[in-house]
């Protein structure tokens, strides 16, 4: 995650308590900042040189899978190196009509649909495999 998602995250979950707080607070979180020092919430690291090349290292450690919740430059820098294996969507059942867009304007970013989900609330889970451009 990037510095302000971290900030936002740290000022509450470890407030948290019950199953996915639990679970949410113990898991290994990673942060790309150059400003940030220290990390209190734990456990965290802060990623250190180019954020792709951090990624990149993190991937073929033996960790598991990576999420990034929250963190638009993140994502959308991860998108760019061909860093990212899926896209998870949720659709809300309301248009704002405005915000800062994930996917570059102008850009394709090639996408399979792996999964829809409908929930009673009316919100969709959409789930996505990035398609990496052959060479």
């Amino acid at each position: 995650m990037g510095r302000t998602t971290y900030e936002i995250f740290a000022g509450s979950w470890p407030k948290e308590t019950g199953d996915f707080a639990d679970r949410f607070n113990a898991l290994p979180k990673y942060v790309a900042s150059t400003s940030l020092k220290a990390l209190d919430w734990k456990p965290s690291e802060l990623l250190k040189g180019a954020l792709p090349q951090a990624v990149r290292q993190l991937k073929q450690g033996s960790g598991g899978n990576i999420y990034v919740h929250g963190s638009l430059s993140v994502a959308q820098e991860l998108l760019r190196h061909n860093l990212v294996d899926r896209v998870r969507l949720l659709s809300y059942p309301g248009a704002v009509g405005q915000g800062k867009p994930l996917f570059p304007s102008g850009e394709q970013v090639p996408l399979e649909l792996i999964s829809a989900t409908q929930f009673s609330n009316g919100v969709v889970s959409l789930e996505y495999s990035a398609v990496v451009a052959k060479s």
